[in-house]
């Protein structure tokens, strides 16, 4: 694998931001980015992979803004002809997005891996970022909650995360290898971004896979991350809700539901981390955990902020 300059670890749409904005900082064809696949799911007969999708979509100029999720300007027809069928079509896939998922399906099915149909997917699209399925085998991210075991998006978006969660499991995770190019990407690259994605169920997933972290531990590569919680919440998604919830599990204290609860979770192998303006007063705590901190805006409103904060990542880790 030829020598990338930057590496991402990605989850859906904070990271997609974020890529948004490093692609026309460094070069699109000098990044790899990892994304997480955990969120994977099987409906209609079809292989969903939200998080790929929304990288790609995104990375290609055609995902839809407002949503943050699908590709802009698509309708729903065969999900309103599903509806009449009978089907509960709380997942909302549009007609243009149903097309990659066909396309993708297919081409599992001829015997393609996950990360090969990826790459056909993004070439099609335009992408010259690299983008690899942290692994090529089945993980699905199980939530334990007061109401019994579900998988995440339904979880997410069909129950509005509205349960208690006790626990988090990655199912298959135990047996699944990182996809071709995870490793060396990590290795070799000059730099490693940890994008503002959710710590357990986005980034923690990729590094759940046996080898990444290690990996992550021994590269010589600089990596920083970049808090997906300001003042104690998400911009998106239900980061804090899970931390409060999965403390114990987590090994971090609830009162540390934060940019330094998020620290604390990536200590053993960054470098740097960045925080939001509104969290400056946690810089020495993070601090003492052996991080060095960076204090800037990393509420992405448009695109110059978005560059803006890829600028001072790339800084951080030297590119």
């Amino acid at each position: 694998m030829a020598l990338k300059l930057v590496t991402a670890l990605a989850g859906g749409v904070g990271a997609a931001r974020f890529l948004e904005g490093l692609i026309r900082v460094v070069k699109d064809e000098e990044i790899s980015v990892i994304v997480n696949t955990g969120d994977d799911i099987e409906l209609y007969g079809l292989q969903i992979s939200p998080d790929v999708d929304i990288v790609i979509y995104t990375l290609a100029g055609i995902v839809d803004d407002e949503k943050g999720w699908g590709i802009k300007g698509d309708t729903f027809h065969c999900l309103e002809a599903l509806q009449r069928y009978g089907y509960d079509t709380w997942f909302m896939l549009g007609d243009r997005d149903l097309a990659t998922h066909i396309h993708r399906t297919h081409l599992l099915k001829k015997g393609f891996r996950l990360s090969e149909v990826i790459d056909k997917e993004r070439i099609a699209l335009g992408v010259k970022a690299r983008i690899i399925p942290m692994t090529n085998d089945k993980v699905e991210t199980i939530m334990v909650t007061d109401k019994g075991d579900i998988h995440f998006q339904e979880y997410l978006i069909k129950r509005k995360t509205q349960d208690e969660v006790l626990k988090v499991i990655f199912k298959g995770i135990e047996k699944a290898k990182p996809a071709p190019g995870v490793i060396d990407s990590i290795m070799k690259a000059k730099g490693i971004t940890i994008c503002p994605s959710n710590p357990i169920v986005s980034i923690g997933t990729i590094l759940s896979v046996p080898g990444i972290r290690d990996s992550l531990r021994e590269t010589k590569a600089k990596i920083v991350g970049i808090s997906p919680l300001i003042a104690g919440a998400p911009v998106k998604g239900p980061a804090d809700k899970l931390m409060s919830s999965l403390a114990m599990q987590l090994q971090i204290e609830k009162e540390e539901v934060s940019a330094y609860g998020v620290a604390k979770l990536y200590r053993d192998f960054l470098d740097a981390f960045i925080i939001d303006n509104l969290d400056a007063n946690l810089k020495e705590k993070i601090e003492a955990l052996g991080i060095k901190v960076i204090i800037t805006d990393t509420i992405m409103k448009g695109l110059k902020e978005k560059m803006e904060l890829a600028k001072v990542a790339l800084k951080a880790i030297g590119v």
